[in-house]
């Protein structure tokens, strides 16, 4: 057995230090024994995973690393609870604890975003854009968000989307430099007059103006919903302007740039007493009722106390050098493909992500994302403006730096990584949009580099134990 999962679990970070032995302690022990012992299948996949993620680049956007102490919490004992409703407001008995840590992660929230109102049961980002939307709007009601080619999200208005065949979805886009038209929002906004304007991105890498949506919302009188989801720990951070008190609503996942459990939150600032459209209720009334009973049942209480671990996380100094590392990750990498002559959309990035457009190679984003694969380095196919390939083809490659930066790769190890990147896609055998050949011996070459770099930089707090120590806990 190598050591990856069971090692990780039985011994945590920092092995040989003295450790707490609670019921906690042994409890997970046993149960990470019990699955090696009882489900040698499900174990082996489990382990793989652990090895596939230490032994490769993740640049994949829309992930980061989880640290330990979050993985505890989601694989805790909080799962057996059934919590409908919310702390001193339940439909079960049995809550007392879990109302403590709800409204834990709950005042953590509040804290870390400077908010006035925190849900946080949404269990993502994408349910929490969704409640808004069906809290406040009626069917047919006319919504307007970015476009899907241009950066936005499936629940900003994407006709594949609930939010696109649910409302009138109008959809507005960048200029020519690549930065959001804010000419063409206000435009679109007096002509379509929507009753909610949505704001953020999933693949947008400069600053959000998010003061100016506010005042195109307000002469248009529609509400304004944030979507910060790859901006989240960078506003946190005070790197990226706060939507919180100029948006009505924001909206987060916390698996991204929160490094946290798969979930999301719903926040509100000064608006949050503001009347509701049935003039009955406040906003954040609204907010409470779209949660539960509306939208979701029972809340996932043991992802919220894993949330509640991330947000303490945040609120401390290395958390601050995290977050500015990241953005120095970005734009290196991103300069770094511009001196390789790759076009990359809005010529730079301001927060994680980096957009490339590989079609000056002759590739399409699926064949490009698919031989980097092979090479061990993990991005992701991604449509571009002006993109005239469907979404299971697309023209471009999606870069994130959350989880190479959380590895403590700094702008060097981006220029290199950027070169690695390029070697793969320049020995690239075009056959159509999805088949291709690839240089073996690139391949075999890059995978070595990479394994190398991923030695150098670990995986922070999941340590390899060492065989001794293997052997001496081998059964528990």
């Amino acid at each position: 057995m190598g050591p990856g999962l069971k090692a990780v679990l039985v011994f945590g970070p920092g092995v040989g230090d003295s450790m707490h032995t609670g019921m906690l302690h042994h409890l997970a022990n046993y149960g990470i024994e019990r699955l090696y012992q009882e489900d040698a299948v499900l174990y082996e996949l489990l382990e793989r995973e652990y090895e596939r993620q230490r032994d490769t680049l993740a640049m994949v956007a829309a992930s980061s690393i989880v640290d330990p102490s979050v993985l505890a919490c989601e694989g805790s004992i909080v799962i057996n609870v059934t919590a409908e409703g919310y702390p001193n407001r339940r439909y079960h008995a049995g809550c007392v604890v879990i109302d403590e840590i709800e409204q834990l992660a709950i005042e953590r929230a509040k804290l870390a975003f400077k908010a006035q109102y925190a849900n946080v049961q949404p269990h993502a980002a994408s349910s929490a854009n969704e409640i808004v939307m069906f809290s406040l709007l009626k069917a047919g009601d006319t919504i307007l968000g970015m476009e899907l080619e241009h950066g936005g999200h499936l629940t900003h208005g994407a006709k594949a989307s609930i939010s696109g065949r649910f409302f009138n979805a109008v959809g507005y886009g960048l200029d020519q430099e690549g930065v959001i038209d804010y000419e063409q929002v206000y435009d679109l906004a007096r002509r379509h007059r929507p009753k909610l304007i949505i704001c953020g991105a999933t693949a947008y890498p400069r600053v959000i103006d998010f003061r100016k949506f506010r005042e195109i919302a307000d002469d248009v009188g529609a509400f304004l919903l944030a979507d910060v989801t790859h901006i989240a720990g960078l506003i946190v951070a005070g790197i990226h302007p706060s939507p919180i008190d100029h948006a009505h609503f924001t909206t987060t996942c916390t698996h991204k740039q929160l490094y946290g459990p798969r979930g999301g939150l719903l926040l509100m600032g000064r608006d949050y007493q503001s009347p509701a459209p049935d003039g009955k209720r406040t906003l954040a009334d609204l907010m409470q009722a779209g949660v539960f009973p509306m939208f979701q049942g029972t809340p996932a209480e043991h992802v919220i106390a894993a949330k509640a671990r991330a947000l303490a996380r945040l609120m401390t100094p290395e958390f601050q050098v995290l977050a500015r590392r990241i953005v120095a990750n970005a734009r290196a990498l991103a300069q770094s493909f511009m001196s390789k002559g790759y076009k990359v959309i809005s010529n730079g990035s301001d927060n994680h992500i980096v957009l490339v457009d590989v079609t000056g190679n002759g590739l399409s984003g699926i064949i490009a994302e698919r031989a980097l694969e092979e090479s061990n380095i993990i991005v992701n196919k991604n449509k571009i403006p002006g993109d005239q390939k469907p979404a299971t083809i697309t023209s471009g490659i999606r870069l994130g730096t959350n989880s190479v930066s959380a590895r403590e790769l700094g702008p060097t190890e981006m220029a290199h990584c950027a070169g690695l990147i390029d070697k793969v896609l320049r020995s690239i055998k075009v056959l159509g949009d999805r088949e291709y050949i690839l240089d073996s011996e690139v391949a075999r070459s890059v995978k070595a580099d990479v394994k190398e770099l991923c030695d150098a930089f670990p995986i922070p707090q999941y340590p390899a134990p060492s065989l001794k120590e293997l052997s001496a806990n081998a059964h528990i």
